[in-house]
């Protein structure tokens, strides 16, 4: 679990807004320049103007006396919406309020992160802080490009640079200690957390069927109604000549009038519950490939074909054991980086500006 932050951001933004790009946030090591996101079309009706997402150096919100601008803000919000590329360069009118709280909350978290592992006596050796230059070194095309990029956001300061790096990794670090150590879930507690839940692993009794429809009009006469039945006794003779479902498939693509023909009649999983009962119970008396008679349900005559049966059971352990910790994890993950959140604001003084 990584936790980079800020300086990947300001790299790739700073040098992308030089170019006239949107840059994504990454983690450590990013993309090339050359892999940037392609440009899509503008969409005035739909997304924020560029004007309003420019930064200016306008001061946004001052965080126990530090002031941060609207540079850092938008940053993040392109960070948080990697595809503003797409749209133009915009972010979409109606995700915008809500990605500026998420910039603004994230820019005040990192901060506050910052300002804690200074007060704790946090350092970041010079030699780590040397080989992520050298990494960030690595997103340009050329050694000009990166002086460029160095000349319009640290007015060519190679030490503000360092500096930046120092805080990135300064917040990855307590990040590290604060929300990563703290969110680790053992093998055993995965187990744990199966068996004390069985019952969200539990899966109902379901039928994997095919389906050949007939079906007459709304209100039909009983003409339509003859006429229904006739497709559906022709429809079911040639059914039964079908030996594998993709036989059968093919058959209910060309013939169903129900919208499953489009996906060769294959309804997937249907739990017991959601079976018409004129088809369940033939379905509990069927084998796995056998063909059910015409049935009639309500004015619709129905054809199936029953390629799975599976009994009520469990999903086992090995099935879900690594996506379920993957859950845990994140679920202990956000409740660290809340707790620490909140815990730094209640002794700080964060003023909206």
């Amino acid at each position: 679990m990584k936790y980079s932050f800020s300086i990947c951001a300001a790299v790739l933004f700073a040098f992308a807004i030089a170019h006239g790009q949107v840059a994504s946030h990454q983690s450590t090591v990013t993309q090339p320049q050359s892999q940037q996101q392609p440009q899509g079309q503008s969409q005035p009706h739909f997304s924020v103007p560029v004007a309003s997402l420019t930064p200016a150096g306008k001061p946004v919100v001052r965080v126990n006396g530090v002031v941060l601008t609207d540079v850092d803000l938008v940053r993040e919000e392109y960070a948080i919406f990697p595809y503003a590329g797409q749209h133009g360069g915009k972010i979409p009118a109606d995700m915008e309020p809500g990605i500026r709280k998420g910039a603004m909350q994230m820019i005040i978290f990192e901060e506050l992160v910052y300002q804690d592992a200074q007060k704790r006596g946090i350092t970041i050796p010079a030699e780590r802080i040397s080989r992520a230059e050298a990494e960030y070194r690595k997103q340009f095309n050329s050694p000009a490009d990166f002086q460029q990029y160095l000349q319009s956001e640290f007015q060519g300061s190679e030490k503000a640079f360092r500096d930046k790096i120092d805080r990135s990794l300064l917040i990855e670090q307590l990040l590290k200690t604060e929300v990563e150590a703290k969110s680790t879930v053992s093998w055993a507690e995965v187990r744990a957390f199966y068996d004390k839940n069985p019952a969200r692993f539990a899966y109902p009794e379901s039928f994997a069927i095919q389906t050949i429809s007939v079906i007459p009009p709304n209100n039909a006469t009983p003409a339509q109604l003859a006429e229904a039945k006739k497709r559906a006794d022709e429809a079911y003779k040639q059914a039964k000549a079908t030996k594998t479902a993709m036989e059968f498939g093919l058959l209910a693509e060309k013939v169903s009038d129900d919208d499953y023909r489009v996906m060769l009649g294959d309804h997937k999983w249907v739990s017991r519950d959601k079976m018409p009962p004129e088809m369940l119970a033939p379905a509990l008396k069927m084998k796995d490939g056998d063909m059910s008679t015409l049935i009639q349900v309500g004015p619709n005559y129905v054809i199936f074909r029953m390629n799975k049966h599976l009994p009520p059971g469990k999903t086992p352990f090995e099935q879900v054991k690594v996506q379920l910790r993957k859950e845990l994890e994140k679920g202990k993950t956000e409740q660290a980086r809340s707790a620490l959140d909140k815990r730094l604001r209640q002794s700080a003084k964060v003023e909206t500006l």
